[in-house]
């Protein structure tokens, strides 16, 4: 832990801007409990694994905002095979992944807002969004959208990483230069695309947590 420290204190000379990824850097992530609610309601196959790849493209298109929630739902009543599904019912099989975000991250990012410009960019879509946003706000009392000068979500940008796209289009409207920028995600196919995109990176592996680095 020490180590990781160490590095990244090291790694932040010069840097102005933070770029955090969102699930299981700053919320707690069991992708178990989404396969097993969609099991629930009848599906007989995984849905997502752990590396977050997607057994059907429904889910990549809303994912990067190509279908409406409301299409995503139908479809999925499709792979279900079963009609009578509700929307509710397939909203929280969807978001049964999504769990906490501890106390000591949320203040671990105030005092970095001090400090320096921070940021999310996150592939994620507008149902777990809306989710998550109200969740938060209940556990906390504040808006998640607080603690970053901008958060950005693939589903409003069109692009998910580690699409160098992705980045790009950040850099652009976050109007900031990717040399002054540290960027810190927990999957790698996301770290080496921020690297092409020219960021100085920092990959959260298992175990470690963002309130050790700093």
């Amino acid at each position: 832990m020490m180590n990781g420290e160490k590095i990244l204190l090291q790694s932040l000379k010069g840097i102005q801007n933070i770029i955090f990824d969102l699930g299981n850097v700053i919320v707690n992530l069991n992708f178990d409990a989404t396969i097993e609610g969609f099991r629930k309601l009848g599906l007989d196959e995984e849905v997502i694994t752990m590396d977050q790849a997607y057994a059907d493209p429904v889910f990549y298109e809303l994912e990067t905002g190509q279908t409406s929630p409301d299409i995503f739902r139908e479809k999925v009543r499709g792979i279900l095979n079963n009609e009578e599904v509700t929307d509710e019912q397939i909203d929280g099989a969807w978001c049964a992944m999504l769990l906490d975000v501890p106390a000591h991250r949320v203040r671990i990012l105030q005092e970095l807002g001090e400090k320096y410009n921070l940021y999310l960019l996150s592939n994620t879509n507008e149902i777990h969004i809306n989710y998550f946003h109200k969740k938060f706000r209940q556990a906390h009392n504040i808006e998640f959208s607080s603690l970053f000068k901008k958060d950005y979500y693939s589903h409003e940008l069109k692009e998910r990483k580690p699409d160098l796209t992705s980045y790009r289009k950040m850099v652009e409207l976050a109007g900031i230069d990717p040399a002054e920028t540290m960027f810190i995600d927990d999957l790698e196919k996301n770290i080496r695309g921020a690297q092409r995109a020219g960021f100085s990176i920092f990959w959260l592996k298992d175990g470690l947590d963002i309130a050790n680095l700093f």
